[in-house]
C-alpha cells in the first residue's frame, strides 16, 4: 500500500536530513536515563500539569509533593514508569515497532487516566464513545469511530506498519512518521500523542539515535504545529520541528546544508 495513503498524511521527504549522528546503544539509552527527569517533566508540561520541575525529580526520588492533585502526581508517576519500561526494552534489545508494545506502553501511560487503557478503542467495554481533538478556533478533528473489536482501528495500523516498514528505512523518518500516525489516528480514548512519542524513542534508541523531548518552552509552538497537522494532513512541519527538538540538530542540518524546511 502507498505510504501516505496507509498513514493518512504526507510530508516531503527531501526535506529531511540525510544524515543522523548514530550511537552506541548503550550511549543513548545512558543518556536517556541520565535526563529521564527532564523527559518526564517535559511530557507532564505538555498535557498541561502543574507540577514543577523540581516537583518531578522530588517525586521521582520517592518523596511525595504536598499540595498537589493526586491525578497530576500519578500522571507524573506513569511518564516515569513508561519512561523507564522504553529504556529497559531498548537496553535488552526486546524493542519491538507492534501493536503489543504500543499497547503495553499505553496500559502504563495511560492508566487511571483514560476512559480505559492497554488496548484500542472498542476492544473493551466501551463500544460507542469516540473521542475528537480540540483545535481551538479551528474546531475539532475527529479520527475513525470506535466499533466493537476495532476492526477498523487493526486494519489501519496493520496497514500503517506494513508500509513504514517497507518504505521508510531511515530511523529517525521512521521514529517521526509513527509517532503522527498514532496522533493522527488516535488508537486509544486518551494519552495517544504520549504514547506515540515514546514509541518514536523507542525506535531512535534501538537504532543508536538519541531519544527526542519536546521542551517544555516549546509546548505553545508544538500545539500549534500539531492544530495545523491535524487540519492539512502535511506532517512536513512537524517533522522539521522533530529536528530542531533532537539534541543533534545542528549536525542532522549540517549534514544536508541545502536542505530547506517547509
Amino acid at each position: 500500500m502507498e505510504l501516505f495513503s496507509a498513514l493518512g498524511f504526507f510530508w516531503n521527504r527531501e526535506a529531511l536530513p540525510d544524515g543522523v549522528p548514530t550511537h552506541s546503544v548503550e550511549r543513548v539509552t545512558f543518556r536517556f536515563q541520565r535526563m529521564l527527569p527532564e523527559f518526564v517533566w517535559d511530557a507532564s508540561v505538555l498535557e498541561g500539569n502543574p507540577f514543577t520541575f523540581p516537583e518531578v525529580k522530588t517525586l521521582l526520588e520517592g518523596v511525595t509533593v504536598g499540595g498537589r492533585r493526586v491525578a497530576d502526581q500519578e500522571q507524573v508517576l506513569n511518564l516515569a514508569e513508561s519512561s523507564r519500561r522504553v529504556l529497559a526494552l531498548v537496553k535488552a534489545g526486546k524493542f519491538s515497532l507492534d501493536k503489543t508494545t504500543f499497547t503495553d506502553l499505553h496500559g502504563l501511560v495511560a492508566r487511571n487516566e483514560s476512559l480505559e487503557w492497554g488496548h484500542f478503542r472498542g476492544e473493551g467495554k466501551e463500544t460507542n464513545y469516540t473521542p475528537d481533538v480540540g483545535l481551538g478556533e479551528h474546531g475539532r478533528y475527529t479520527p475513525p469511530a470506535t466499533i466493537a473489536g476495532a476492526p477498523e482501528l487493526n486494519r489501519v495500523f496493520a496497514n500503517g506498519l506494513e508500509a513504514l516498514e517497507a518504505d521508510v528505512k531511515q530511523p529517525f523518518e521512521k521514529a517521526a512518521a509513527f509517532f503522527l500516525f498514532g496522533a493522527l489516528q488516535q488508537f486509544f480514548f486518551d494519552g495517544n500523542k504520549r504514547t506515540a512519542r515514546f514509541m518514536m524513542n523507542g525506535i531512535l534508541m534501538s537504532a543508536g539515535i538519541d531519544a527526542i523531548s519536546i521542551p517544555a518552552a516549546k509546548a505553545h509552538e508544538f500545539n500549534d504545529k500539531m492544530v495545523r497537522f491535524y487540519l492539512k494532513r502535511d506532517a512536513t512541519e512537524m517533522m522539521a520541528f522533530l529536528v530542531d527538538c533532537h539534541p543533534d540538530a545542528e549536525l542532522m542540518r549540517g549534514a544536508n546544508p541545502n536542505q530547506r524546511f517547509a
